[in-house]
């Protein structure tokens, strides 16, 4: 079955609920996004918000940054890893048990294991009960320094990864730990799955979020996965769930539910601007984002500044079903100030005056996000745009 590339994006578009989604507002609707999304990936930069929290409000009608701490309180999230740190639904927690196993046998993470030092961590933990690294004394305990900082936090994110401890609540962004038993609320499926079924699952995640994929990406950064993947893929078509799409002008060949075509009938709103994360769900895997895209897209933040093409944190642009440019910003929360150093538009867009007014109104709401009171702007390309959205702001 063939696709077209507008379609093919139309679909990714719909099932990313971008650029705008039918989520209900508030907690209810932040809890729902990450079902749907299956995780939001945890970002410790703040040169803009946080990446989770942008990720959410980009997609929740009036997000509020308290809600995740409140559904991590309430069990319905938990944090641990996708691909990445991340926000997961917590009736998806089997899914982690695998990872959790795997480095508990021995597969490397970041850290070589102090077993004794996690050992008496752990004991700690189930003596006292929540524990941040700072609670755990950083005194010097013998010649080999047991109780330094550096290890103490190795070790306690080591037992985080065997899935031993878990995060219970944060202090501020500051991980506090108790044991998994008292973090998974019962009623919680803690059986491992097999890896035919957690193949089945990556696949199912995947559409469900995407709308399409190729088989590459089903098992993107998912160790030892690539094999049990495709023969679930396989086992998927052949029973007719899943139907392999032919993209009409590459011939690249994708995967969607058989059901697509309900999603791609579907209503999408083209005029609205949307500034993404660099680690938004839409555009974390590169490749699938310049295949499907045209969108060369780097993170530049751990780039050499003179070798950086587009700036220290750049957020992509979304604009009628394309990413049509990139941002350069930092929230200068102090001064209370959206600084854009620097927005590159991409090749090919004609209506610069709607498009213009359609930046101008969202940069309003993402600078009140940022509790900002007023936007400065730098560079501008093409050098026209810059006194359209002068025009149609009173910057």
């Amino acid at each position: 079955m063939d696709i077209s590339i507008g379609e093919a994006r139309k679909l990714a578009l719909l099932s990313q609920q971008l650029p705008s989604s039918t989520f209900r507002r508030g907690q209810r609707g932040a809890r729902d996004a990450i079902a749907r999304l299956g995780y939001v990936q945890i970002d410790t930069i703040s040169v803009v918000e946080r990446s989770h929290h942008l990720t959410l409000w980009n997609r929740v009608p009036h997000y509020r940054r308290q809600y995740l701490d409140r559904l991590v309180l309430d069990r319905s999230i938990l944090e641990y890893w996708a691909h990445a740190a991340a926000y997961l639904p917590m009736s998806d927690y089997r899914f982690t048990l695998p990872r959790m196993r795997a480095i508990s046998n021995g597969q490397r993470h970041w850290y070589e294991k102090n077993p004794k030092l996690m050992k008496e961590i752990l004991a700690q933990v189930r003596s006292n009960g929540p524990t941040r690294a700072k609670d755990i004394e950083s005194h010097r305990s013998g010649a080999d320094g047991m109780w330094e900082w550096g290890p103490v936090k190795q070790s306690l994110e080591m037992l985080f990864m065997e899935g031993r401890l878990l995060v219970t609540r944060r202090h501020g962004f500051q991980k506090v730990f108790d044991l998994a038993e008292r973090v998974v609320p019962p009623g919680i499926d803690t059986s491992e799955p097999t890896k035919s079924e957690y193949a089945h699952w990556l696949i199912e995640r995947h559409l469900e979020a995407h709308g399409l994929g190729r088989l590459v990406e089903f098992s993107y950064l998912r160790r030892g996965m690539g094999a049990a993947v495709k023969t679930a893929l396989l086992q998927k078509v052949e029973q007719g769930d899943v139907i392999p799409l032919r993209m009409k002008r590459s011939g690249a060949i994708y995967y969607a539910d058989s059901k697509f075509e309900r999603v791609l009938s579907q209503r999408l709103s083209r005029n609205r601007v949307k500034f993404l994360s660099p680690f938004d769900n839409l555009i974390i895997q590169r490749k699938r984002v310049e295949q499907l895209f045209d969108f060369d897209y780097q993170l530049e933040c751990y780039v050499p500044v003179d070798k950086r093409r587009w700036g220290y944190f750049c957020l992509p642009v979304l604009w009628r079903g394309r990413l049509v440019a990139r941002m350069d910003a930092k929230a200068d929360r102090r001064n209370r100030v959206f600084r854009i150093h620097s927005f590159m538009m991409e090749a090919g867009i004609n209506d610069l005056d709607e498009f213009a007014r359609q930046v101008a109104r969202e940069l309003e709401r993402l600078t009140e996000f940022h509790r900002c009171e007023r936007i400065t702007i730098g560079s501008v390309s093409p050098g026209s745009l810059k006194s359209l959205l002068r025009q149609a702001t009173a910057w």
